[in-house]
């Protein structure tokens, strides 16, 4: 017999990237917005800071006749808000909040909340400050608006994504408490610092102490927001299994409900307009190289990508670029690799050697001085890419199969290179390597398989470990995904791994490419958010009969 779940009538959720694109979480929310709206009808509310002062935000749509009465009921209480739209698919209500009047209060707020949940916040640092206004601001934006707007009979639930929303959950707990609370870590503060420092996570975890590597790496104060927030809110929730247990490890609390990231596949193209973005894609990378190398490929050669952010050992961007280095000797490969890192550094602007070359057309046999690189960087001389392609001596002026470039800026359309989106990009790989060493999910393989461009990933990343239990095995390459088994103590392996399966691949007929893209593209239809949503119903079931639960002991 199916379980009945208690559905929520309201929804708030929270989030620094609620109309604010800086990283993955964007991501999760904005493809699943859709989805929610459809199923709550302007009931879904998001709750974004207000961070863009006098300029417009790009992903926002201001609408002044939305909850105004409410508006002028908030302002007098102190709480400044732009409502409207968010421009996503569904296009659900969002607030933005003005959190900076609350740094006033800074210190009140601080003592308080080490009173009633023991936090510690005398070691913050950094964006700790930022972040906690804009979550004390959310959190009082919910309790306004239950106290104006939602009668006491109504379902709600307050919904707040990583550490930087602790604070409005803890203070929603206390002072609204028949509102359910739900808090989603994406990946432990703590966890990615571990890895982030180049120290064995996964070997030594059941070692770890939380508490005492916070001190260590002087993250007390975030540590502890988190530990005490998915501590007390009435359903603690995580991305996937690998992030699960090391929450129980480091904040010794278990997911209630593992949320797995899906999203929404609307983005890409089909038919002829796929058909003709792929080849404009590869047209343009192509051209790029050629003119930057000096070389003159045509379509035939494999085009190979890893993006995502500039996390040279999480990411597994170091064993990418070892792989490529050992792939390049490889005389049983049958094709030749362009091999391309598109993530965001420190970047002064375009190249305007290149920039000319691209205007003018044309061909040319010598390369440009530095063939490795498409933007000018800031730090040429820290860069961690460029010294590592220098340390193993992989400055593209060799012979080799495989050629290396970096694209080191974000792909909005208006990078003075390639001048294409992102996902106008994507599609134009024959195959996408993520070798991730800390990954709680993972959306670049996920976005790759969606436009048919079969990947590498590996076991410690939530995506990977996700298609090893869809598929019962460890996923292949001929099956569109190919899951690498990575630990602390196998980098050779992994580099080997990915050298063998790009050769694999390289060798594939035409019969077995089509395959295998299929096949990629399947996967990724089984991450849609219309078969994800469920395990977000469980936890909202789980979250209000808890809070009802806890209602009753009061």
């Amino acid at each position: 017999m199916a379980k009945f779940y208690i559905n929520p009538d309201y929804i708030f959720e929270a989030s620094w990237e609620v109309c604010n694109k800086v990283g993955g979480i964007y991501a999760v929310l904005s493809t699943r917005a859709k989805t929610l709206q459809d199923k709550m009808k302007d009931h879904i509310i998001f709750i974004g800071p207000d961070c863009w002062g006098d300029k417009d935000c790009p992903y926002f749509e201001q609408d002044d006749s939305l909850l105004a009465s409410w508006r002028k009921a908030a302002s007098k209480e102190g709480l400044y808000v732009r409502i409207g739209r968010w421009k996503v698919p569904g296009k659900p209500i969002a607030i933005l909040v003005d959190f900076k009047p609350f740094y006033a209060q800074k210190d009140m707020i601080y003592t308080r909340l080490w009173e009633l949940y023991q936090v510690d916040s005398l070691h913050a640092y950094g964006d700790y400050d930022e972040a906690s206004m804009f979550s004390y601001a959310a959190g009082k934006v919910v309790e306004s608006f239950y106290k104006h707007e939602i009668p006491c009979s109504k379902k709600v639930i307050f919904h707040g994504n990583e550490w930087m929303c602790g604070l409005g959950l803890l203070y929603i707990h206390h002072a609204i408490p028949q509102i359910a609370t739900i808090f989603t870590t994406h990946a432990t503060s703590i966890g990615r610092s571990i890895a982030g420092n180049n120290k064995p996570l996964y070997d030594y975890l059941t070692g770890y102490n939380g508490d005492q590597m916070a001190q260590e790496l002087n993250m007390q104060s975030k540590h502890s927001i988190e530990k005490q927030t998915a501590k007390y809110v009435d359903c603690f929730t995580t991305v996937s299994d690998i992030t699960d247990r090391e929450c129980a490890q480091l904040l010794e609390r278990p997911a209630d409900v593992v949320l797995p990231n899906g999203f929404e596949n609307d983005f890409v193209p089909h038919g002829a307009i796929f058909s003709r973005k792929r080849r404009e894609a590869r047209r343009a990378l192509i051209e790029v190289a050629n003119d930057l190398l000096g070389t003159d490929y045509k379509d035939d050669v494999l085009i190979v990508s890893i993006s995502g952010r500039y996390e040279f050992r999480n990411k597994g961007i170091d064993v990418f670029i070892d792989a490529m280095n050992r792939l390049r000797t490889d005389n049983d490969l049958k094709k030749d690799v362009l091999a391309f890192i598109e993530v965001p550094g420190w970047v002064a602007g375009p190249r305007k050697d290149l920039q000319n070359r691209i205007k003018r057309g044309g061909t040319y046999k010598t390369p440009l001085e530095n063939p490795c690189i498409t933007h000018w960087l800031h730090n040429m001389d820290q860069d961690r890419v460029l010294g590592m392609m220098r340390s193993i001596g992989f400055d593209n002026t060799q012979a080799g199969h495989v050629k290396l470039i970096f694209i080191p800026c974000y792909l909005l359309g208006d990078d003075g290179i390639l001048n294409k989106p992102y996902f106008d990009v994507i599609l134009g790989n024959d195959l996408c390597i993520y070798p991730s060493y800390y990954e709680p999910w993972g959306y670049t393989p996920l976005e790759a398989v969606a436009f048919k461009v079969p990947c590498i990933t590996t076991d410690l990343a939530g995506f990977g470990l996700w298609v090893n239990k869809e598929r019962g095995h460890y996923s292949e390459i001929s099956e569109g995904v190919k899951v690498i088994h990575r630990t602390d103590s196998n980098y050779n392996e992994v580099a080997d791994t990915i050298k063998a399966t790009v050769e694999e691949f390289a060798a594939f007929d035409e019969k077995q490419v089509k395959a295998a893209r299929h096949q990629a593209e399947m996967i990724s239809r089984r991450a849609l958010w219309g078969n994800f949503i469920k395990y977000y119903q469980q936890a909202y079931d789980f979250a209000l009969r808890r809070a009802e639960e806890r209602l009753k002991e009061v």
